[in-house]
């Protein structure tokens, strides 16, 4: 007697290593563009997290939207089935995942040279708060000072420079918190005085 093997789960396929198949879905679901900044693919944009061959015929990826509504996550999940079902997969379900959240760390190192190619700053290193964090003690900030520290994303970013990516240079202004996207600020080098974006840390 012959019977059907269960449909594997999420769960279950989590615990396993990946299968070429699932190895060759995920390149061809990574190499979706990100509808908002088409100089990046799904995978160098880090939101994309895995994908579990069900049964055969059957696939579930799972994307991190970059934050909780995010309007560009029906344009990426249909962007994904189009490729899948391209690629003979007829049951394609995309999941999303909120945890662990997506951060700007996640971005590749070939997402942020591209960022850099196409003239927006890429985002620094955020940094992990893992226990006790050395402050140094000075002069008492104005609420003006605290809020420019804030906005410009000094205390996530630790002390990394924001470098211009026409010149090089870290001696720029903040000219908008919000460009074409809300992900993006808007500056302006004050040496080259081009005006560029840069992609916000997370």
């Amino acid at each position: 007697m012959v019977t059907k093997a269960p449909e594997a789960s999420p769960q279950d396929t989590a615990d396993r290593p990946e299968t070429p198949l699932e190895a060759e879905l995920r390149r061809l679901a990574g190499s979706v563009p990100d509808p908002e900044l088409p100089v990046l693919t799904l995978e160098e944009l880090g939101v994309l997290r895995a994908v579990h061959c069900l049964n055969p015929g059957s696939v579930e990826v799972e994307l991190t939207p970059t934050y909780t509504g995010c309007p560009a996550v029906e344009a990426m999940s249909t962007d994904i089935e189009r490729v899948l079902h391209e690629r003979g997969i007829p049951d394609v379900t995309v999941r999303r995942v909120l945890a662990p959240a997506w951060t700007t760390d996640d971005i590749t190192d070939e997402g942020r040279r591209k960022l850099r190619e196409f003239g927006i700053a890429p985002p620094r290193a955020v940094r992990e708060d893992q226990g006790p964090v050395t402050v140094a003690l000075g002069p008492t900030r104005t609420a003006a000072d605290a809020a420019a520290a804030t906005l410009l994303g000094a205390p996530e970013a630790g002390d990394a420079p924001l470098r211009c990516p026409h010149c090089g240079s870290t001696d720029t202004e903040l000219l908008s918190r919000f460009s074409s996207t809300a992900c993006k600020a808007l500056r302006r080098c004050l040496d080259c005085r081009e005006p560029f974006d840069h992609f916000k840390e997370l």
